[in-house]
């Protein structure tokens, strides 16, 4: 099993910065993709941004250009650098990752930390 421990979160006002961090602990074979989702009341869960081993990103439509993802491999931790905070931002934010177990590949959710943008 691998626990998800974000951290980060907080009230903002609009235009300021947060940056999250999502530690991994337990029993870890190989990360994969790291990633961190978001949910807003009343709305589904959507992509913010991913990133591969390999170092390869991509972003939801609506935070590129502000916001920025990135991994500590030697850690299994991964951040989200958040800048230009929108109201539309808000959502409590979770963290994703993928251990790969022999020809297994597991997917692991965080419990989610609350971002609040104030305009």
């Amino acid at each position: 099993q691998v626990q998800l421990v974000e951290s980060g979160g907080g009230l903002v006002q609009a235009g300021g910065s947060l940056r999250l961090s999502c530690a991994t602990s337990g029993t870890i074979f190989s990360i994969q993709r790291m990633g961190w989702y978001r949910q807003a009341p009343g709305k589904q869960r959507e992509l913010v941004a991913a990133v591969t081993s390999g170092g390869s990103t991509n972003y939801g439509d609506s935070v590129k250009g502000r916001f920025t993802i990135s991994r500590d491999n030697a850690k299994n931790t991964v951040f989200l650098q958040m800048n230009d905070l929108k109201p539309e931002d808000t959502a409590v934010y979770y963290c994703n990752v993928d251990d790969l177990r022999g020809i297994l590949l597991r997917g692991y959710w965080g419990q989610g930390t609350q971002v609040t943008v104030s305009s």
